[in-house]
Formats: C-alpha cells, structure tokens, sequence
C-alpha cells in the first residue's frame, strides 16, 4: 500500500509542477519523497513521508530505543503509552524520518541551502494523539483522501504525469463506488 500511495502523492506534486524523487536510498533508510518547484525566484523544497494504512492496530511510531532498552518492550509494541511515552517516540521517529545528518547531507545536496518543508501524508491513524505531537514538532499533516480529492477535481498545473494511469483507476473505483452510473451503464 505505501508504494501505491507514494505514487499517488508524486503524481499530485507533478500536477503541481514540482520536479520529484521517490525512494531516495541512503544506506538502510530511505526518504520516500523530495520536491522541489521554482517559483520565480523562490524555490520551494518539500521532504513528504507516507504512511498509508488502510486498517492500523497500533501505534505509527515505533518505541523509542530508550523504552526499549528500560522497559524491554519490542520495537512495534501496541502496549498503551503514556503522554510523555508517546511524545518520546513520535520525537525519535521524526528524527529518523525527517532529521537524520545523512538525510539533510542529501537534501543539501540535491538543493544547497534551501529551506525544506516537512509534510507527512496519512491515511488512517488510530490515535490521533501522535497527529498532535507530530503538527507541534512543524511536520506538516496532508490526508491522503484530500490528495485523491485534488485529483478529482482536477484544478491542477499539469493535467498528469506519469501516475496518470494509476489515478484513473483509483478515481474509477471511487465512481463505482459511489454507484454513478459509468459510460451510459447504471450499476446495480
């Protein structure tokens, strides 16, 4: 699900004019999207990580190395959280995804002394506490429902790129879903 899902972010930014990367490796870890779009004299610089659960049952941060080693809980642990918990490893799962030194030598290379935006595109979260922290640490939070939404409507730069395809069937779908009838055929 997270590739589709990174595909259909990608495609959203094309539309929007931005030139991107998708799956950046840097050793184990991995930026799962850059953007950059000039705009005038302004360049705009996004650093967006997915998580696209369709049916979450725990957690979207992991426990922090610090728990883990303290409390000996594993690292997807679904055992409640207390605040100070929760805020403790959403801050170390940012640090990973967003802020780690081989992550931001990469961004200054691809775009010396840029000032980059972090976003990060969700679909289901099961506690929105995490969401919270996430906003207060100045990640961004984009639903990935108003990204399908922007596409449906269309109102874009680009009329479509190379996830065109892909779009279409996802919109497909939701018109089927909707039980709108398709090509002159009314679904029963």
């Amino acid at each position: 699900m997270a590739l589709l899902a990174e595909e259909l972010v990608e495609e959203w930014l094309n539309r929007q004019g931005y030139f991107t990367i998708r799956g950046i490796k840097i050793g184990v870890q991995e930026i799962d999207l850059l953007a950059v779009r000039f705009n005038g004299e302004i360049v705009e610089c996004r650093h967006i990580e997915v998580q696209a659960s369709i049916n979450p049952v725990s957690y979207m941060t992991g426990v922090s190395k610090k728990i883990q080693t303290r409390d000996g809980r594993p690292p997807n642990s679904a055992k409640k959280r207390t605040s100070e918990e929760l805020s403790e490893c959403v801050q170390e799962w940012i640090e990973k995804k967003f802020y780690k030194d081989s992550k931001n030598k990469m961004r200054l290379k691809l775009v010396p002394s840029a000032k980059w935006i972090y976003e990060l595109v969700v679909n289901k979260i099961k506690y929105s506490e995490e969401m919270e922290i996430v906003r207060n640490c100045g990640i961004g939070i984009i639903y990935l429902s108003d990204i399908i939404s922007d596409l449906e409507r269309d109102k874009t730069l680009i009329e479509g790129a190379s996830g065109t395809d892909f779009v279409d069937l996802v919109l497909l779908k939701k018109l089927i879903n909707s039980r709108e009838p398709i090509i002159g055929h009314t679904i029963e």
